[in-house]
């Protein structure tokens, strides 16, 4: 695990070199948490049930000198999957003894509660390009995240198997498409929310079904993480001023305050 976050922390730090000579002085730091609402596509879960952690820190870069339009990368931790909780009387008629499993873990007890769980943790590095709506406070943006899987851990009708990162059960590389808003709430605070879809598979699963005649078929189904996320989100080195543009009723047009740009150096 330790090797893994060290992977992600050098290409964060490649980013940050990499658009460094962009507009160094203007950089924005920022942090950010909040939660993931996930769900694996092609597991046979439906819903945005699996509920984990994503935050960490953030930097942007502007790209043109009124700033509207800016290069962002994060470090990450991201926590993904899927669950599904079992109905009661389930395993009465639908109980799997555990010698049906060949990579059960012994020393986890059975647990009835759980249908399904995929639990994965990664460390991400998004980047985006963002484009800014200054008097609406309002950041649209679009891009890729690099993942690293950190820790795995699956639970199938109650019995914990014995999936790891190192496993090779999943990938260890998760690579998505990302599109991103932020709203400004007050000065130096957005919130945020965020889709996210991985651009190839996974893990691949084969699933056995039973036809009415007694006979057995089984398809494999290609899996895809699902996620949307909702997180508040802090800059760290912006300053603001209060807005008082007008129109012509008088009402004000925008948010309460304004980000400072700062005057071009070129």
């Amino acid at each position: 695990m330790k090797k893994n976050i060290i992977y992600a922390l050098t290409a964060f730090i490649l980013c940050v070199f990499a658009v460094q000579d962009v507009k160094a002085q203007r950089f924005i730091g920022s942090v950010a948490a909040g939660v993931n609402f996930a769900q694996i596509e092609g597991d046979g879960v439906h819903g945005f049930t699996k509920v984990g952690f994503n935050g960490g820190a953030g930097l942007t870069v502007p790209l043109n000198p009124k700033q509207t339009w800016q290069l962002h990368v994060e470090l990450l931790y991201a926590q993904k999957g899927s669950y599904k909780k079992c109905q009661p009387g389930y395993f009465d008629t639908n109980y799997y003894a555990p010698s049906m499993y060949t990579d059960v873990d012994r020393s986890v007890p059975w647990d009835s509660t759980i249908k399904c769980k995929m639990a994965l943790d990664y460390v991400q590095i998004p980047l985006l390009v963002r484009y800014e709506e200054m008097y609406s406070g309002c950041t649209f943006a679009l891009g890729f995240s690099w993942s690293r899987l950190v820790r795995a851990k699956e639970i199938y009708n109650g019995f914990t198997r014995t999936t790891t990162a190192r496993s090779k059960t999943f990938k260890t590389s998760d690579w998505s498409f990302l599109a991103d808003i932020n709203i400004r709430l007050y000065k130096n605070l957005s919130l945020n929310f965020r889709y996210e879809y991985s651009l190839a598979p996974i893990r691949t699963m084969d699933f056995t079904y039973v036809r009415t005649d007694g006979s057995t078929y089984t398809e494999t189904y290609k899996l895809h993480n699902h996620v949307i996320t909702t997180r508040l989100v802090y800059y760290i080195n912006e300053k603001f001023y209060k807005n008082t543009r007008v129109n012509k009723d008088g009402q004000r047009v925008g948010t309460p305050w304004l980000r400072e740009i700062p005057e071009s150096n070129d």
